[in-house]
């Protein structure tokens, strides 16, 4: 479709998309009906509901580039003409709490909106945004690599920073799609030992070469002993949990050793825990993690940089816009890596 180039309005700025990410996440709504009545049944009660609200939709809310056009009032600190930046997703109130310590995605006023969602995103040539969704990228950092981490790899890197993990820690990473694979890539190069679990044997032999030093494959051995038998029968330290398959969620509990922690970011169907037996009588934590914040989007940032992390390792497939449609139908089949349109 085509689309007239944006302007920015007070409090706006508009970028040149450099890089723009597909995540797996983006099939929801490329796979949704396209009569609305059954739209809406299915999106009732999700922040994407009113997506078609306004009409046609640009997807794309992993954004990297370069700004061009910056609104009035806005201070010169905060964008400038030719800012090389990453972008937040979420804009919110601006007011509330969770708005002003940079976390919009759960803004206290009102359904954020979403770029690539329920605002246009970056699948195209020039997006808008509000500008306090900038975050600047290191220079030191590819367009592709702010785009890795404007979800994915930054998703990962804000639940680690839940748990800390370091040299003395076993992490058991469940799902190595592109959000465990980042959070293999971080969390050896915060000098925890890693096992990967996946039951792809593509993404294990990635897993190895993002860092971990021992795989696991669930379908071919249960993996809560076989975690066992590689900690000296007492179970990881901590777990984290990206696939939101049920038995993932279920077993990234159970392979835990006393007093451990899981921290999940997969969404998936229900499951059930015993609270009593896995969580309660063994001193377990868990902790949810929903994205991340716009200041732990930059700590990812200059942590890659400092740790020499090659974050846009992660995009296997790069396409030119022209073929966003072959990039699209790749990913609807689910069989590749992870994919960037490049500018």
């Amino acid at each position: 479709m085509e689309f007239d180039d944006p302007t920015p309005g007070p409090g706006e700025v508009v970028i040149e998309v450099k890089a723009s990410g597909l995540c797996g996440s983006d099939l929801h709504a490329y796979r949704a009906p396209s009569d609305d009545r059954a739209f809406r049944k299915l999106a009732k009660g999700k922040p994407y509901e009113t997506m078609r609200d306004g009409g046609p939709i640009i997807a794309g809310h992993e954004p990297c580039g370069v700004v061009v056009a910056i609104g009035p009032g806005i201070d010169r600190n905060i964008a400038r003409i030719g800012q090389r930046v990453m972008i937040h997703h979420y804009s919110g109130c601006h007011i509330c709490d969770q708005c002003r310590t940079g976390w919009p995605q759960i803004c206290e006023n009102k359904v954020p909106d979403i770029y690539g969602w329920t605002a246009h995103g970056a699948h195209a040539k020039y997006m808008k945004c509000a500008a306090h969704t900038l975050v600047t990228l290191p220079e030191e950092l590819s367009f592709e690599a702010g785009a890795a981490i404007a979800c994915g790899s930054g998703t990962s890197y804000a639940a680690l920073r839940k748990i800390q993990p370091n040299g003395s820690h076993t992490i058991a990473i469940f799902g190595q799609g592109p959000v465990g694979l980042s959070g293999t890539q971080f969390a050896a190069a915060m000098g925890a030992r890693v096992i990967a679990l996946d039951i792809s044997p593509e993404r294990l032999e990635m897993a190895r070469r993002f860092g971990a030093v021992e795989t696991i494959n669930p379908v071919e051995t249960d993996a809560v002993e076989a975690i066992r038998e590689l900690t000296h029968g007492r179970g990881a330290h901590y777990t984290l949990e990206t696939s939101g398959a049920p038995q993932a969620i279920n077993d990234a509990v159970k392979c835990l050793r006393l007093w451990g922690t899981a921290v999940f970011v997969g969404l998936g169907q229900p499951t059930e825990i015993n609270l009593a037996s896995d969580v309660i009588f063994r001193q377990i934590n868990m902790a949810g993690s929903f994205t991340f914040s716009t200041n732990l989007m930059e700590d990812c940032g200059v942590f890659s940089v400092d740790r020499g992390i090659d974050v846009g390792s992660i995009f296997s497939d790069r396409w030119a816009l022209e073929d966003a449609g072959k990039a699209y139908d790749l990913l609807d089949k689910q069989v590749g890596g992870k994919g960037v349109i490049v500018f």
